[in-house]
């Protein structure tokens, strides 16, 4: 016989509380029934089964191993029928109110200022908080509900929506190729004029590898650090030197041809772990209808692969 097929849902539902209040009486005055039907559904589901769930005497009900084990699989059960419930009614809701996004300063921008526009023309009941920092925040503390975070994903009290890969292109002007020359090795770089972002972990460094190798850094001496990297692009297009910049940064220069990659056979990076861009949210079982919306539009806005690759 299929068991699942004669256990409802509220029989389940009245396991679960008579196993945290350990007394009939008590889910009985919280349902708004008798203790004598409480009873008597705890009973028929032990029937169903064919397995004891509670000991019972005058003064106490206290679950049996397997009610304890029984237990663990109805909240489960219970869990997912309200997330399921949860689900289906988002379906007929819009989402509204207010949606707080923090976002790295010229990301923020270049890739999700452009785009509210739409985003609120789609959803005209959202309101959007947009805060722009290159500085690590805290989404719990600082009461974000999205922050899009590029580098490492590692703590596990957030969740990540992983949007693509960061990659890095080494590029300069034609007009500082018409004067300079173009490098065509490493070490040709020495001779060339460098423009390095310095953010408050220091000067980048450059590393470069062909494939299948290792990451090696090419030191520079740069005729100019910033912690500006619109600065350090403003200068790099009116020719003033050579960047390594990532493609969300500098995609739309290279497509326009502003600016011309350099070193092709080379693979160029700040970082030799892989960096992601990502959408991190806190750790929910049952993200709310607006972080889901808002981050499942820039998916769809990105695209695969980024639209600026």
């Amino acid at each position: 016989m299929n068991l699942a097929s004669t256990i409802d849902i509220r029989t389940l539902h009245f396991f679960v509380s008579v196993f945290h209040a350990q007394n009939f009486s008590v889910v009985a005055r919280r349902a708004g029934v008798s203790a004598s039907m409480i009873s008597r559904t705890i009973h028929q589901l032990e029937d169903t089964l064919g397995q004891q769930l509670f000991y019972r005497n005058t003064r106490s009900i206290t679950p049996t191993e397997e009610g304890k084990l029984f237990f663990r699989y109805a909240q489960r059960i219970i869990e997912q029928m309200e997330e399921a419930q949860e689900a289906l009614q988002d379906r007929g809701e819009e989402p509204s109110g207010l949606i707080r996004i923090n976002a790295p300063v010229f990301f923020g921008q270049r890739h999700i200022a452009p785009w509210l526009a739409e985003l609120s023309e789609r959803y005209p009941r959202l309101s959007v908080e947009l805060t722009l920092t290159d500085e690590f925040i805290d989404p719990l503390r600082e009461r974000t509900d999205i922050i899009f975070r590029i580098g490492n994903l590692a703590d596990s009290s957030f969740h990540a929506r992983v949007l693509g890969t960061q990659r890095y292109h080494l590029a300069a002007s034609p007009q500082y190729l018409a004067k300079y020359g173009t490098p065509t090795s490493l070490s040709e770089l020495n001779h060339h004029r460098c423009l390095v972002y310095k953010g408050f972990e220091g000067a980048n460094r450059w590393l470069f590898r062909q494939p299948d190798q290792a990451w090696r850094e090419h030191p520079v001496t740069p005729v100019l650090t910033s912690n500006d990297a619109n600065g350090l692009l403003t200068a790099a297009l009116h020719g003033m030197g050579i960047v390594l910049f990532p493609d969300w940064l500098i995609g739309q220069e290279l497509q326009e041809e502003k600016m011309v990659a350099l070193l092709p056979d080379y693979e160029a990076a700040i970082n030799t772990q892989p960096q992601s861009i990502a959408a991190v949210y806190p750790n929910v079982r049952h993200p709310p209808l607006n972080v889901r919306t808002v981050i499942d539009y820039f998916v769809d806005v990105y695209g695969h692969p980024l639209y600026w690759q």
